[in-house]
């Protein structure tokens, strides 16, 4: 079970967990990125790799479907991997449901859990799970990032902007990237820290106001 704020990496970690268990060969820590399994698996394309969000998919029927489907041996992997994102969504019924397969697994099934609130998820889920916290992620880091992506994609974004924009987005790496998305798509090429006042404007002046 991966516990953490939105945006720090969970589902990421999840597939990257998956590519690494269906690595060729067995395990491994070092799987080839290039392989169609990996590309597959991180791309959301993989058949064995199944990815569910809990808000939508929280009744107890479609929780029975899944237990049904783990009977079945994966057709491309070595495992058949479910991730099973915002999982604290799941009603009780549907817990319960999913309690026996947690409890005696299929030896090809892998489960992974993805929620911002694990104090939601039952306490017999949690005691047969793993459990790894994840924290928000520092200005610098998210910094760096989007320097790295803007210099990707061509976009000339001032040093103070993108400052900014790592305040703005609070520890999460996803929305620090929705923000610079949408200054693109406002600004154009050229982004600059004025800019990212005007859009934001007050939430802009609460990101600053934490770093004070």
């Amino acid at each position: 079970m991966f516990v953490g704020p939105r945006g720090t990496g969970k589902t990421s970690t999840a597939r990257l967990f998956a590519k690494a268990l269906n690595a060729e060969g067995g395990p491994s820590a070092t799987p080839d990125n290039e392989s169609e399994i990996s590309q597959a698996i991180m791309g959301g394309s993989c058949m064995d790799v199944i990815e569910i969000d809990g808000a939508s998919n929280n009744s107890v029927d479609q929780v029975r479907e899944l237990r049904d489907d783990c009977q079945y041996a994966p057709t491309q992997c070595t495992y058949k991997i479910y991730i099973i994102d915002e999982v604290h969504m799941l009603s009780t019924a549907a817990f319960n449901a999913l309690l026996k397969t947690l409890e005696e697994p299929p030896a090809h099934v892998k489960f992974f859990f993805a929620t911002t609130e694990a104090h939601k998820v039952l306490p017999t889920i949690v005691s047969r799970c793993q459990r790894f916290e994840f924290r928000p992620i520092s200005d610098k880091v998210i910094a760096d990032k989007l320097t790295e992506i803007s210099k990707a994609e061509g976009i000339e974004v001032e040093a103070e902007a993108i400052a900014s924009i790592a305040r703005l987005a609070n520890g999460g790496m996803r929305d620090a990237q929705s923000i610079l998305d949408q200054m693109i798509s406002f600004c154009g090429s050229k982004i600059a820290d004025s800019d990212v006042l005007d859009v934001y404007g007050s939430g802009f002046r609460r990101a600053y106001c934490r770093t004070r």
